[in-house]
Parts: C-alpha cells; sequence; structure tokens
C-alpha cells in the first residue's frame, strides 16, 4: 500500500501501548479520517498541576516527541525544574520533565479559567501540530481507584511509587456513574467504518473509557466492526501490571480472560500466534492469530494493516475456532 487508506477510524486508546500502535495507524490511516478516544482515569495533580498521562503520551507520540524507548515524556527532555522543586517538596516519585512540565502548566491555567479538557487537548494538539483528532473520554473528573492488599491507591500511586507491587484485588472508576461523554466521543465511535481497542490494560486503560456512561452501548452497537487487539503475549504483558493484576483478581492470565472482557464489545481479538488455543463458549469474540509485538514502527505498521483487513473483511490470518 503506498498511499493511505480513508476509512474513518477510531481507536480507544490507555498510553503507551497504544501508543506504538498509534505509530502504525498514522503511517496507513489519513489524520483527518483518525480519531483517539484517551483514558483519563490516571489523570492526578502534581505540585499545583493537572497531569493528563495517557494523553500527553497519546499527543507526544503523535508529535514526534516521544522517546521510541520509554515511550512516554519528552525525548531528551531535562529535569531542572523537577531537582528544584524537590528541594521544597522531597524526593519525586513522579518524573515530570521540563518541556513536560509546560504542557502541564498550560494545561492548568486553562482549566482554571473555565476551558474543558477537550479544548485543552485541541489547544495543545494545535501547538505541537497534530492533525489527528485527540479527545479524552470525558472531560468530568474521573479516577481510576485500586483496591490493593494496602488498602485504596490511585493508579499513579500504585504503578509509578508502588510499582506495581500490592496485589489488586477489584478496580473502581471513581466519579464515572456523573461523567458524561467528551464532545464527539460518541459520535466517533458511531460514524466509525473501524473502530479499534488498543493492545492496553483493559481494566486501567479501556476500562475507565467504557466506564463513562454512553460509552459501552455506543461500542456494543458497533461491534462488527471493532477489533480488540490483545495485551497479552503468551500470558505476559509486553509492558506494565496487567498479568499480575489478573491473576490477583481472579481471572486468568490468559487471552481468554481478554475475551471475556471485551465480549459484546468487540467482534475479533487479534491475539500473539498460539494464543488462540483457549477454550470459551461461544463465538464471541472471534479470536485470531497474528504477530502482536509492537517492537518497531515497522511491526506497528504491518499490525495496524491487519487490523484494518480484518475490519473490513479482507484478512487471510488463522482463525482459532472454538467449540
Amino acid at each position: 500500500m503506498t498511499r493511505k487508506e480513508r476509512p474513518k477510524v477510531t481507536l480507544l486508546a490507555g498510553g503507551v501501548g497504544a501508543a506504538r500502535l498509534l505509530r502504525g495507524l498514522v503511517s496507513l490511516v489519513d489524520p483527518d479520517h483518525l480519531t483517539v478516544v484517551v483514558n483519563t482515569g490516571d489523570d492526578e495533580d502534581f505540585y499545583g498541576l493537572h497531569v493528563s498521562p495517557d494523553l500527553d503520551t497519546i499527543v507526544y507520540t503523535l508529535a514526534g516527541l516521544a522517546p521510541r524507548d520509554r515511550g512516554w515524556g519528552v525525548r531528551g527532555d531535562s529535569r531542572r525544574v523537577l531537582d528544584a522543586l524537590e528541594r521544597f517538596y522531597g524526593p519525586a516519585w513522579f518524573a515530570l520533565g521540563d518541556r513536560d512540565l509546560a504542557t502541564h502548566v498550560f494545561r492548568t491555567d486553562r482549566l482554571r479559567s473555565g476551558a474543558t479538557l477537550s479544548e485543552c487537548t485541541r489547544e495543545i494538539c494545535a501547538a505541537l501540530d497534530v492533525l489527528v483528532r485527540v479527545l479524552p473520554a470525558t472531560d468530568d473528573r474521573l479516577r481510576t481507584l485500586l483496591d490493593t492488599d494496602e488498602g485504596t491507591l490511585a493508579f499513579q500511586t500504585y504503578l509509578v511509587k508502588r510499582r506495581g507491587r500490592p496485589a489488586v484485588r477489584a478496580v473502581r472508576y471513581d466519579g464515572s456513574e456523573a461523567s458524561r461523554p467528551a464532545p464527539g466521543v460518541i459520535e466517533a465511535i458511531a460514524t466509525a467504518d473501524v473502530v479499534i481497542i488498543a493492545p492496553s490494560n483493559p481494566f486501567v486503560s479501556i476500562g475507565p473509557i467504557l466506564a463513562v456512561p454512553g460509552v459501552r452501548a455506543a461500542l456494543a452497537h458497533v461491534r462488527a466492526k471493532t477489533v480488540a487487539v490483545s495485551p497479552l503475549i503468551g500470558g505476559s504483558a509486553v509492558k506494565g501490571p496487567l498479568a499480575a493484576m489478573l491473576a490477583s483478581m481472579g481471572h486468568g492470565a490468559d487471552v481468554g480472560a481478554i475475551a471475556r472482557i471485551y465480549r459484546g464489545l468487540a467482534s475479533v481479538l487479534l491475539v500473539a500466534p498460539g494464543d488462540g488455543a483457549v477454550s470459551l463458549a461461544g463465538e464471541d469474540p472471534r479470536l485470531v492469530e497474528h504477530d502482536i509485538l509492537l517492537d518497531t514502527a515497522a511491526t506497528a505498521r504491518r499490525v495496524s494493516r491487519f487490523v484494518l483487513s480484518l475490519a473490513a473483511g479482507r484478512a487471510d490470518g488463522h482463525a482459532q475456532r472454538r467449540a
């Protein structure tokens, strides 16, 4: 394929895993036909600033600023301001680079002046020359809380400060019931030719998006054109605490657990070669095996091309059928 395809594509996204897939999608889909709906359950306040980790990871990736190896933050960023802040606040456990801090200062200032998170995100994208439409799942405050063996922890505290060590027993989305989808979110799902659920943690990255009233129903309505990409390969997560969370929450660390989570929401779950041999009742979603390791831009492009062909009904990949 030498020219970009023109289907309308909507990606439901968390952070780094979604950003890696996005590197392939943007090489195949026109930017004005691509919408990314991003998790905001990770949003947190640091030093009086509103930080949106997943939104920033997606935007920095689209702007060509994110480091390829790490995936988050700004490539080559310094931390002089953070070093100075440590004199007043003590050791920092959440890394904020100097150029990254500029984003948070701008966002916080705009929010305090009455702008919505959607408006802030649109303005940040414009300033960084990002043409893809990036939408927060909601403009309302929504926090992902984890009930662990050490008490209830906000997600960033669990993942970064505690390094994902406490066993997670349940995940809650505080504020979800009162939240509303951000402008354009439901429309982006309903009018897309292809909807993709990124290979992100289904509990802490995709779960908060689905917890916003109306989003799950909108996704269920278009399940025939929705493809989910498994965040597990051989029972392990490429990055992050998903495998441990699945085990401690009693789900079992294999793609069968992912399939059950997305049942009724996606018609296809794309899994790694050899991962399709699981026993599940019914054919929802259908498991299709394909290389899903997004370790380079070239592999991200190949996976993205295959996902688009799956949604269009053109894929010849091996589908693992279940009794």
